[in-house]
């Protein structure tokens, strides 16, 4: 699959992964996390977590904060609202089943 610089897509595929979208839900519980307690409780390595910060911070999910050595993370309300606004987007208008999006490519999407 190519890579793309689609924001929506980037910001969409970095909550698809599942350690990503649990991250993701810790977050939203509120505050500021430090990175080490993402692997506290968990079986995820240091370099594991420090990947999928990464792929959250680079897709914009994540605001950092440096206190001290540590890295703290938060959520990011732009996010939430991008995310929010993407969801609204395919959700059913009037019972006439989902609005269709444009296609890049006609011959890739499914007919109905």
């Amino acid at each position: 699959m190519a890579r793309t610089i689609d924001s929506d897509v980037l910001l969409l595929a970095a909550a698809a992964d599942p350690t990503r979208l649990g991250m993701l839900r810790q977050l939203a519980l509120g505050g500021a996390v430090c990175a080490c307690e993402f692997t506290a409780g968990s079986s995820l390595r240091q370099p594991t977590v420090s990947h999928h910060l990464k792929v959250l911070r680079d897709s914009g999910w994540v605001n950092t904060e440096r206190r001290g050595t540590w890295i703290w993370y938060s959520l990011r309300p732009e996010a939430v609202q991008r995310f929010e606004r993407l969801a609204a987007t395919i959700l059913p208008t009037g019972g006439h089943g989902a609005r269709r999006l444009p296609v890049l490519n006609e011959q890739a999407a499914p007919s109905s």
